[in-house]
């Protein structure tokens, strides 16, 4: 009987390595081997020339030196010799669904406008975008499970239900043609607590607050008003009992500082009245504020009245409609545009925000990634992204520090775990380029292949 069941035993234990060798040989078949790769991995690392990334089931399974890797029988081997492999992009600051062409109002805020602009930032290697308000609910909330399940092509979703602005103020309803269901205006304290719970209720990632009198360094241009404080306090306050975080709309040092003392998050626009101060840096350090400077924001009023021969750079061809590109080719458009004042100020406004970037990074604060594309036509999704990239290594980054911020730092500021960087466990979410950005950030044009959650996107419209 013992040698009966010694051999039981010995058979059924054959049968378990037998179906574990079946197992590992159809896991293997499963697995891709992107090989021959130089890898910029979005942690803040330089470039590792020659790596191979090994991806299964829309996972990073391992990054190794080519020399460590061998493919098991049956995995898919992808040459990728002379080309450099990133994380995909994160932005942390757009919106979506607020104009199509020229055209602004909330009657774009539609499913097909709002998938066709995640599916162009895909485009551009910007594989998670997060949308800072003036959304609808339950669209936008639908919208955001979809793209979290990869239900549809294009980036995927998070953000903000709504957000609360001022009754009469900021954001501007006559200027961005938004209707009341897109922006909560509370006037008391009582009625931006409801705000809130009805935000939290809707699964809202963050709370939005408008605070500045949005004259963005205009001379002469009347403000408009601005969020009391008792209001402001209540909605920092009933976001913290959620477990919110609030990102606070911006311009200047003044509505920075104050933010700041009133424990918001997030800084969701860069100051750009004026120098930021040790005492502002030593009090976002201290209480944690992440800061996300959108330099190509003000950059973007001026940009393409300045340079009419980038109508024909192809990168930006394919992001521009044809409404969008007759404007930018309208010599009179450009005219008007360079002479407007607030042209003058976006000039001195961009200066201004990369030497405060300069400064706050320089310093250690956490500093993250956006370009409030999506807000304006002139803000446009994707390419936005790169003029943001290329406005960082402007003000000082290197290219890799650049890329760190838009990729490892903006998971980061969004808690986001699972993505940001190259690493064993991670979605497999990484941009193919055709030439290493670390010497050049206008590589992050070369784009090659786009893979969100291991699956490789189209490239085409």
């Amino acid at each position: 009987m013992k040698s009966l069941t010694f051999r039981a035993v010995c058979l059924t234990s054959l049968s378990l390595l037998a179906a574990g060798c079946a197992h590992e040989e159809a896991t293997s078949s499963n697995q891709t081997f992107f090989e021959h790769v130089s890898v910029i991995d979005g942690s803040g690392a330089a470039a590792q020339p020659n790596m191979t990334v090994i991806m299964q089931d829309g996972k990073i399974v391992s990054v190794t030196p080519d020399a460590s890797a061998t493919p098991p029988a049956g995995a898919t081997i992808v040459d990728l010799t002379g080309k450099t492999m990133i994380p995909g992009l994160v932005s942390d600051h757009v919106h979506v669904g607020l104009y199509e062409g020229t055209d602004v109002g909330s009657k774009h805020f539609t499913r097909n406008v709002i998938l066709r602009q995640l599916q162009q930032y895909e485009r551009y290697g910007v594989t998670t975008v997060v949308a800072l308000g003036v959304t609808r609910s339950p669209l936008f909330d639908d919208l955001r499970r979809e793209q979290h399940a990869e239900q549809n092509p294009g980036a995927d979703l998070f953000g903000v239900d709504q957000g609360i602005g001022v009754p009469g103020g900021a954001p501007p309803a006559a200027m961005m043609h938004v209707d009341d269901e897109q922006v909560l205006r509370p006037a008391t304290p009582e009625a931006a607590r409801a705000a809130v719970d009805k935000m939290a209720s809707e699964g809202t990632d963050l709370v939005k607050i408008w605070v500045d009198t949005f004259t963005n360094g205009v001379a002469g241009k009347a403000p408009m008003p601005v969020m009391s404080p008792d209001v402001v306090k209540a909605v920092i306050t009933r976001s913290h009992e959620h477990d919110l975080r609030v990102a606070a709309h911006i311009h200047d040092l003044h509505y920075a500082r104050e933010m700041v003392a009133d424990h918001a998050d997030i800084l969701a626009h860069g100051v750009r009245d004026t120098a930021v101060d040790a005492a502002l840096i030593n009090a976002m350090k201290s209480g944690g504020v992440w800061y996300i400077p959108t330099i190509s924001l003000d950059e973007s009023i001026y940009f393409y009245a300045d340079n009419p021969d980038i109508l024909s750079d192809p990168e930006l061809t394919h992001g521009l409609s044809s409404e969008l590109r007759n404007r930018f080719a309208d010599a009179g458009w450009r005219k008007k545009t360079l002479a407007d004042p607030q042209t003058a100020a976006a000039r001195k406004a961009v200066v201004m925000n990369e030497h405060n970037l300069f400064t706050l990074y320089t310093a250690g604060v956490n500093i993250g990634f956006g370009t409030d594309s999506g807000a304006t036509p002139l803000r446009i999704p994707g390419y936005a992204e790169h003029r943001e990239l290329r406005l960082l290594v402007q003000a000082g980054l290197t290219p890799v520090q650049a890329l760190t911020l838009a990729t490892g730092q903006a998971a980061a500021l969004m808690h986001l775990s699972d993505r940001g960087v190259l690493a064993a466990g991670k979605r497999a979410d990484f941009v193919i380029l055709d030439a290493d950005p670390s010497n050049d950030i206008g590589a992050v044009d070369r784009i090659s292949q786009v893979w969100r959650g291991g699956r490789q996107m189209s490239l085409t419209q």
